[in-house]
């Protein structure tokens, strides 16, 4: 198997269909702020023969794969190693001043989850590390050996939605003071170990939560997803469309409110006629969250908790 070849896009053709419409005019530009294997990316390239990608990942690995995958698309693809939240940076230097087209797939790469010394999936042993862009930032055993444990907690509750924080962290607390942790299966037993027998019968592995949070604190992804969603639908021109691919709850809630707040109309109750600066910026291209089919599923399991959500930008901002 190729490293491309594993990597299936997530809703892809769904993507595709709610980008079009802002897509088809020679000189349009798209920018995929996950590039990942390339797999959206791509499809983009091919679907809009007049459009200009521009593709952002933290990775460097990622770019490099995406690279060679892209080369037959020449200077039609930019590639740049940047966090999304970097994009009005990235758009500036390239000297693009709107987009009409971006799209997000958040979380975890399908390449990041099969390396397996990268430490992101729990069902393999692995150095705790978790970094999209290893150049930087602490990893997740820094984060596991150093954080004091009300902040352990925190993050396990808030960004794991973990119920059993408490207990989780007690225990990683006292094994830490014996050892250091430093792989991922000695905290997957242990997770195993400090639950109770209830808590191991539901939902999957009971490590997946923890590694989701530790995860997201060693990315600072909620943080950087709150700053690009805005950014990004900013990025739009008027008929620009903005889809994103969430996979958890908090990132899902984060980008639905971004959304609301710009299709909804802002003026004070009772006015007669609704000034242009109080009208919605934008307007929703899906009803609640798109999921994938149950076909999709059945031939990716990563697709599963996929929540797809669309907008287009219908005005421009009015000060």
């Amino acid at each position: 198997m190729t490293d491309n070849s594993r990597h299936v896009p997530v809703m892809l053709q769904r993507c595709l269909d709610m980008l079009a419409p802002a897509l088809a005019e020679p000189g349009a530009v798209v920018v995929d702020c996950t590039l990942g294997l390339g797999g959206h990316s791509e499809a983009l390239l091919a679907t809009f023969p007049a459009a200009r990608l521009v593709a952002l990942d933290r990775d460097k690995e990622a770019l490099r794969l995406s690279g060679e995958r892209l080369a037959p698309y020449g200077d039609r693809a930019t590639l740049v190693h940047a966090v999304y939240d970097e994009l009005p940076e990235v758009l500036d230097r390239l000297d693009i001043p709107r987009v009409q087209g971006v799209l997000f797939d958040l979380g975890v790469s399908s390449m990041q989850l099969d390396e397996a010394d990268r430490g992101f999936a729990y069902a393999q042993d692995a150095p705790l590390d978790m970094r999209m862009d290893q150049t930087t930032g602490i990893s997740a055993a820094e984060v596991l050996n150093t954080y004091a444990p009300g902040e352990l907690v925190r993050i396990l509750r808030q960004y794991g939605e973990e119920k059993q924080a408490k207990r989780i962290v007690s225990a990683v607390v006292r094994e830490r003071e014996k050892e250091p942790f430093s792989n991922s299966a000695r905290l997957v037993e242990l997770i195993r170990d400090s639950l109770p027998q209830a808590a191991k019968r539901t939902g999957g592995n009971p490590a997946k939560r923890t590694f989701q949070a530790l995860r997201i604190e060693v990315n600072g992804e909620l943080s950087v997803l709150e700053r690009a969603i805005p950014a990004a639908v900013k990025a739009l021109a008027v008929g620009g469309r903005i889809a994103v691919l969430s996979y958890h709850s908090l990132e899902d809630r984060l980008v639905k409110q971004v959304f609301a707040a710009g299709a909804a109309n802002t003026a004070p109750p009772g006015l007669p006629v609704v000034p242009e600066r109080y009208q919605p910026r934008l307007k929703l291209l899906t009803r609640g969250a798109e999921l994938p089919t149950e076909e999709e599923v059945a031939e990716n399991r990563r697709a599963a908790p996929a929540r797809l959500r669309g907008a287009e930008r219908v005005r421009e901002d009015v000060s």
